[in-house]
């Protein structure tokens, strides 16, 4: 159903930087988890973006925010506040601060993408150990945090970093599966940043508690403990946060993909007084950020969230979602595992570049993040029909995909 010889795909190979390789699709619409590329072809959207659209595509919710605010006011700058960035960050407020959390405590950056969140957070972290007397960063093996060279001095991948070594000293990485791990923790760190679920390393969860002994020891050692909500927050995981199943308060939070529905947004958050004291007038900034088209659409995704109830969707729909694929067929499925709708499907053959081209043949989108496991991460109003249809198809797209192996 792809056609890679089209003249937007003929012309994307002539005019952009290939790091993306060539698509193999051009979508031109989207309605509700279905989109059509320029054929026609319709395509049951399992990846959702990669976990952004949490409302599926052309929500009304989000559209009629977007429309509204952009005959109102499309930019100012940060010279000025806005209505609709003062009023995410309020509700940011309430939703991030979990069991525990103090809201009067929180503060709020807004910024542009998952990537451009994690970079605040990073330089809170090294003003942070800058000013204790710290320089230790610790990240997690297997973690992955963005591509600007601040986030990717934390993101395990080599071949990620390696091109553009050196990136920033005294990072380590350490196993959240290694027993005693967190004793490496001492006074000399400035912080450390986690996933509650490894997303692009195969939908791997945390050690059971594992960040309720982080926390316990970076209060201990004054680190501050960094969570990654880029893609677990947000409702994805059945509640508002990941962490929120740990019932901890983490010093600093980052969020986008799911944010903004589809808009580009990210934010950052403290959560602590001592996070929130680090960074001053001018030691941080973005042009865009806090842009109120986006914040719109933000405060739009909160409300339908709420409205629609669909963390408790997704967190009833991915239990019973996770169950079913299990029992596909034991002989070419070994694990399924994840939160809510962020699923993670182990295979016994490594067969996932020809699973991912067979599913979107028969008219899904999903996508691989390992040699022998698929990601599921669709929007949070999917159907348990249009679920179910993928479980159904499963055993056919894995039949055919090892026959092209």
């Amino acid at each position: 159903m792809s056609d890679t010889t089209s003249p937007t795909l003929e012309s994307y190979r002539a005019t952009m930087i290939p790091v993306f390789g060539v698509p193999a699709l051009t979508v031109v619409r989207g309605e509700g988890s279905y989109v059509w590329d320029e054929d026609g072809n319709r395509y049951l959207d399992l990846l959702g973006g990669i976990a952004v659209n949490v409302l599926g595509h052309a929500h009304p919710a989000v559209a009629a925010a977007v429309s509204a605010q952009v005959k109102e006011l499309i930019h100012v700058s940060n010279f000025f506040a806005t209505t609709p960035a003062v009023q995410l960050a309020a509700e940011l407020t309430e939703i991030v601060a979990g069991p525990g959390s103090d809201p009067t405590q929180v503060r709020v950056f807004l910024a542009n993408s998952g990537t451009e969140a994690n970079e605040a957070a990073l330089k809170i972290v090294k003003a942070w150990g800058k000013s204790h007397g710290k320089k230790r960063v610790l990240a997690l093996k297997q973690g992955f945090h963005g591509r600007s060279l601040g986030a990717l001095s934390v993101t395990s991948k080599a071949a990620y970093r390696d091109p553009f070594a050196p990136l920033l000293p005294d990072v380590e990485w350490i196993d959240p599966h290694q027993p005693g791990v967190l004793d490496t923790i001492d006074e000399n760190v400035a912080g450390l940043i986690v996933e509650p679920i490894q997303g692009e390393a195969g939908v791997r969860e945390l050690p059971g508690d594992f960040l309720q002994a982080a926390r316990t020891k970076t209060a201990a050692v004054g680190a501050l403990l960094v969570v990654d909500e880029v893609q677990t927050g947000m409702g994805r995981t059945g509640k508002w946060m990941g962490h929120h199943h740990a019932e901890i308060t983490p010093d600093v939070v980052t969020l986008a993909k799911g944010l903004g529905g589809g808009m580009p947004i990210g934010a950052t958050l403290t959560l602590t007084e001592a996070a929130g004291s680090v960074l001053t007038a001018g030691m941080h900034g973005s042009t865009f950020g806090a842009n109120p088209v986006c914040a719109a659409a933000a405060r739009a995704v909160i409300a339908t969230l709420e409205e629609e109830q669909l963390l408790a969707h997704a967190q009833q729909l991915g239990d019973s979602w996770r169950k079913e694929l299990r029992e596909v067929d034991p002989g070419a499925v070994v694990e399924v595992r994840g939160r809510g709708l962020l699923i993670g499907i182990d295979l016994a053959h490594p067969v996932v570049t020809q699973a991912v081209q067979v599913a979107r043949q028969m008219g899904f989108i999903i996508n691989a993040t390992g040699p022998q496991t698929l990601r599921l991460a669709p929007a949070l109003n999917i159907s348990r029909e249009q679920a179910r249809s993928f479980t159904q198809a499963l055993p056919q797209i894995l039949a055919q995909a090892k026959g092209m192996a």
